[in-house]
C-alpha cells in the first residue's frame, strides 16, 4: 500500500538531519503562539455563546429523536459496517495489484479530492472512500429523523455538516497527499509559513477565523477596481453619492440611482471593466448616480433604518434633483439595499410622494423572509439576543464576525480549501478581484443591525401592512404603485428565490419578475458579452414560485438586456431622441464635486475605522 511519504534512496547527512530538527523545533514554537492566541479566543462573546446553545439542543433533539427510533440507527449502522466490509475486501484487492472501482465517489463539484491520489493510491483512496461513506451515513441518518420541528432538523443538518466537513481527510496534513508531498519537498517549509500566516490571520480577525483568500497587496480601491470615473457629488455622515461621468452624448431624461448593500462595499457592481454593472448602464445612456456607503464604528452606534432611509435613498434623491433638476428617478438596488428601498417607496407612498420614482428594480433582494436559507441557522431567538447584547457593548457588529459567518455557509468553498493552502501547503494566495472585495468588509451599526434582524429576518414584519413604522409613518409594501423588476437567482443561498418571489407578489403597481442563473453575485453581476448562465421569465405571476417556475420560458444570456429593454420599452427611461437630454458632466449642476470616485467612504476598511494597526498581510 502506498502513501505520500517515501523512503529515501539514500540516508540523509548530518545536515539534512539538523535542518529537518530545526524546521520541526520552529513548527512547534508556532504551534505554542498559536495556541496562546486561541486560547484568548476560548471565552465566546454572547451572540457566539448563544450559538454554542442552539448547536448543543440540535444534537440533543436529534439523540431524543434515536432514542423513539432505535431502528433507524441499527439500520444505518448496519449498512455502513456492510460498506466498511467491502472497502476492506476492496483494499486488499487493491494491495494485491487489481484495478478496482470505487465503492463511492465525491460529488462532481467537491473540488476537495481532486489530486490523482485519491483515485491512483489504494491508501488515500481508501481514506477518501471510508470518509464520504460516513458523510453519508450521517446526511442518511439526519434525513430519517421523525418528530423533529423543522427548525431543529435544519440546524442540526447545518451542525453536522460543518463536523463532517471539518473532520475531512484533506484538512489534515498526514492524509492529504498534496500537503505531504508538499512537507517532503520543502522539509516542512510549508508548514512554517502556514503557521505564520495563520497567526497572522487569527490577529486581524474578530471571532473565528478570517482566512486569507487574496494577494489584498495586489489591489487598490480607485486603482484596479472600482474605477468608472465619476465624482462624489453630495456627502453626509452615512453616504457619499457618486454621480459617474457621462460616456454617450445624450443621456435618457430620468436620472438612474443605485442603492448598493451596506453590509459590504458597494464596488462589486463595478469590479473591473469587463464586469461592471455601473460602466454597463452608463453605456446605455443612463445618468448614474450611486450611493456610497460609510463604514459605521462605534460613533455611529445609534443610527436607526429609519436613517439610513433618510440619509441615503431620500437624501441621494434630493441631491439628484439639485444635480440634475429632476423630481423623480429609477431606482435600482440590490440584496439588503433592495429591503431598504422597498421601505423607502412605501414610506414616500404613504406620505404622498411617490411620483419620486419612476420605476424600481430589486436585484436579489429579500422583501418576505419566509425562507432565509442556511443563514436562519444563526437567526433564532437566542442568537439575535446575544447579538443585540454584543452589539449593545460596542455599538457595532464586526464585519469581519459577519463574513466568517457567511463563509460557513459553503465552507468547503470559502474557508476549507483556503485553510488548506494557505496554512497546510504555505502558498500564497493568489491574486484574486472578487475575493478582494469578499474580504473588504462593513462593520454594521447597533441601532440599525440589531433592528433589521429581528424584525425582517425573525418576525417577518414588512410583509405586514404597518409591520414596521419608520419616522411615525406605517409601512404597507402593497400600497406602492410604482413599476417595479424584480430579479432573483436560481442558486442565491442568501437571499432564496422561493422567498424573494414573494416580495413581487406585494405591489399592487405592475411587476415583472425574472429569475438568473447562478448564485447571489454571479447570478446578478453578469455581463452580456459573456453569454452565461441564462434566465427565466414568465409574463403571469401566479401565487406560488413553483407555478411560476412551470411557467417560465428560459432565455439564453444575461438578463441585463432584458432589464434594458423593459425600463426603456415602458418609457421610464424615454428613448425618444426627442425626449433625451444632453449628457450631464458631473459638477455642472447645483453640486460641485467634493473628490473623484470612488470617494473616501468606501476605502475606509475595518481595522482603520476601529484604530487598528493589521498585521502584516
Amino acid at each position: 500500500m502506498q502513501s505520500g511519504w517515501k523512503i529515501p534512496s539514500q540516508p540523509l547527512t548530518q545536515s539534512e538531519m539538523e535542518a529537518w530538527k530545526a524546521q520541526l523545533d520552529d513548527v512547534a514554537e508556532q504551534y505554542k503562539g498559536l495556541l496562546e492566541d486561541l486560547l484568548q479566543r476560548i471565552v465566546p462573546s454572547e451572540a457566539a455563546d448563544s450559538v454554542y446553545r442552539d448547536m448543543r439542543e440540535s444534537f440533543e433533539a436529534a439523540a431524543q429523536s434515536l432514542m423513539s427510533n432505535p431502528n433507524l440507527l441499527w439500520q444505518t449502522q448496519s449498512r455502513l459496517i456492510q460498506d466498511q466490509w467491502l472497502l476492506w475486501q476492496q483494499g486488499l484487492r487493491a494491495m494485491a495489484g487489481e484495478q478496482v472501482t470505487p465503492l463511492i465517489t465525491p460529488p462532481k463539484h467537491d473540488r476537495r479530492f481532486s489530486d490523482e491520489a485519491w483515485r491512483q493510491d489504494p491508501y488515500y483512496m481508501a481514506i477518501m472512500q471510508q470518509y464520504l461513506l460516513f458523510s453519508q451515513m450521517v446526511e442518511e441518518l439526519i434525513d430519517g429523523l421523525n418528530g423533529l420541528d423543522p427548525t431543529h432538523k435544519r440546524n442540526l443538518a447545518f451542525y453536522a455538516r460543518q463536523v463532517v466537513s471539518a473532520m475531512s481527510p484533506t484538512n489534515f496534513v498526514s492524509t492529504n497527499p498534496e500537503v505531504m508531498r508538499r512537507t517532503l519537498e520543502t522539509k516542512g517549509q510549508n508548514l512554517v509559513d502556514g503557521l505564520t500566516r495563520l497567526r497572522e490571520d487569527l490577529a486581524n480577525s474578530a471571532e473565528g477565523i478570517n482566512v486569507r483568500m487574496t494577494d489584498r497587496s495586489a489591489f487598490g480601491v480607485g486603482d484596479n477596481i472600482a474605477v468608472t470615473p465619476g465624482s462624489v457629488v453630495y456627502e453626509n455622515e452615512l453616504i457619499q453619492l457618486i454621480q459617474y461621468a457621462p460616456t454617450t452624448e445624450k443621456t435618457f431624461k430620468t436620472p438612474l440611482l443605485i442603492v448598493p448593500p451596506w453590509i459590504n462595499k458597494y464596488y462589486i457592481l463595478d469590479l473591473r471593466d469587463d464586469n461592471s454593472l455601473v460602466k454597463w448602464l452608463v453605456e446605455q445612456g443612463h445618468t448614474v448616480f450611486l450611493i456610497s456607503w460609510r463604514n459605521p464604528g462605534p460613533a455611529q452606534r445609534d443610527i436607526t433604518w429609519a436613517d439610513y432611509m433618510q440619509l441615503g435613498p431620500i437624501s441621494a434623491m434630493e441631491a439628484i434633483e439639485q444635480a440634475c433638476g429632476e423630481k423623480s428617478v429609477n431606482l435600482v438596488s440590490y440584496c439588503v439595499g433592495g429591503t431598504l428601498t422597498a421601505s423607502t417607496v412605501a414610506y414616500l407612498t404613504s406620505t404622498r410622494r411617490g411620483r419620486k420614482v419612476k420605476s424600481v428594480t430589486y436585484m436579489a433582494t429579500l422583501q418576505d423572509f419566509r425562507d432565509p436559507g442556511d443563514i436562519g441557522v444563526f437567526l433564532s431567538e437566542r442568537v439575535i439576543q446575544g447579538l443585540e447584547q454584543s452589539m449593545q457593548l460596542k455599538g457595532y457588529l464586526d464585519g469581519r464576525s459577519m463574513a466568517y459567518t457567511f463563509n460557513l455557509l459553503r465552507e468547503n468553498d470559502l474557508f476549507w480549501s483556503f485553510y488548506i493552502n494557505n496554512y497546510l501547503k504555505g502558498d500564497e494566495p493568489a491574486a484574486f478581484d472578487l475575493l478582494y472585495w469578499n474580504t473588504d468588509g462593513t462593520n454594521l451599526t447597533a441601532g440599525t443591525h440589531a433592528w433589521y434582524l429581528r424584525h425582517m429576518y425573525l418576525e417577518n414584519r414588512l410583509v405586514e401592512p404597518g409591520g414596521i413604522e419608520l419616522d411615525d409613518v406605517k409601512i404597507d409594501l402593497r400600497k406602492i404603485s410604482a413599476p417595479s423588476y424584480f430579479v432573483s437567482t436560481k442558486e442565491d443561498h442568501i437571499a432564496k428565490w422561493n422567498s424573494t418571489y414573494y416580495g413581487a407578489l406585494l405591489p399592487k403597481g405592475p411587476v415583472t419578475f425574472v429569475l438568473g442563473g447562478s448564485g447571489h453575485i454571479a447570478g446578478i453581476v453578469n455581463p452580456p458579452h459573456k453569454n452565461k448562465y441564462g434566465y427565466w421569465t414568465n409574463d403571469e405571476l401566479p401565487d406560488s414560485h413553483d407555478a411560476w417556475q412551470q411557467g417560465a420560458t428560459f432565455n439564453e444570456g444575461s438578463w441585463w438586456p432584458h432589464w434594458q429593454a423593459w425600463v426603456t420599452e415602458n418609457g421610464y427611461a424615454d428613448a425618444d431622441p426627442k425626449k433625451m437630454v444632453p449628457a450631464r458632466q458631473p459638477g455642472k449642476g447645483q453640486l460641485k464635486v467634493i473628490e473623484p470616485a470612488p470617494g473616501r467612504y468606501v476605502k475606509m476598511t475595518i481595522p482603520e475605522v476601529l484604530g487598528e494597526t493589521p498585521s502584516a498581510r
